[in-house]
């Protein structure tokens, strides 16, 4: 079955990595990840960036160059970036603005409604989210309203998850990832956001994991093939993120 990799990340150190909450991570560049999943059958995915690379974009370029078209970038963005700028970045494989509110180093959250329309508007971009779900009921009503959100690493939290639910009606999408970094039941996760919007799940690797309690390992992909039918899983691990960057592979 192909896999869109709708998650992931690549530490370069011929580019800026800043210590972020007195962690510096490993590197871990585009021969690495390719080694890690050449056992996998990973079509596309999607290079996401970390709190650490904060709002460089030279590794995501250089990654993206090296990994083809068939990959796309998830970038930290100033909001006072220009336009010029975006759409440069649009041009060369980015597909979307996050913000990291649960380890910082990307735009301040109370920017979300403004940044995440300009960028919808001007190039297409949806905005992406590291949050606790437990967080969420503040900017609930904000979420409800935007255009196109998913929410990372499954909202993290149990006590979140009915949170999440609520999105996930509205059309919020999420990332199946990080399953060794979560607060919350993973199977009981995954069905529940999956009879609410079979449209919702994005598989990713989450690869290398960085401050994880466990990395991802691939029974984490055979935990997806048990738990659901054939067609879900290809929704899951394909489908419904490859509509989401609208990628063609």
């Amino acid at each position: 079955m192909k896999i869109f990799d709708a998650h992931f990340h690549i530490i370069d150190y011929d580019f800026p990595v800043v210590e972020n909450q007195g962690y510096t991570p490993p590197s871990y560049v585009v021969e690495d990840y390719e080694q890690a999943v050449n056992q996998l059958n990973i079509v596309g995915g999607a290079i996401v960036s970390g709190s650490f690379q904060q709002f460089d974009q030279g590794y995501l370029l250089h990654a993206l160059e090296k990994l083809g078209p068939k990959f796309c970038g998830v970038t930290q963005l100033p909001f006072t970036v220009t336009d010029e700028e975006i759409i440069a970045l649009n041009e060369k494989g980015v597909k979307a603005l996050r913000f990291n509110v649960k380890r910082g180093g990307s735009e301040d959250l109370s920017k979300l409604d403004y940044f995440a329309r300009r960028v919808f508007d001007l190039v297409g971009w949806h905005s992406e989210l590291y949050i606790d779900a437990n967080n969420l009921p503040a900017i609930q009503t904000t979420i409800e309203s935007l255009p196109a959100i998913s929410i990372d690493h499954l909202g993290l939290s149990e006590e979140g998850l009915p949170q999440l639910l609520q999105l996930v009606d509205k059309g919020v999408k999420v990332k199946a990832t990080g399953f060794g970094r979560v607060e919350l039941d993973v199977k009981q996760a995954l069905q529940k956001i999956y009879e609410t919007n079979p449209d919702a799940l994005m598989f990713g690797t989450d690869l290398p994991s960085t401050r994880a309690k466990r990395p991802f390992h691939e029974k984490d992909i055979t935990l997806i093939q048990e738990l659901f039918d054939e067609k879900a899983r290809n929704k899951i691990l394909y489908e419904n993120a490859l509509k989401w960057y609208d990628k063609r592979v």
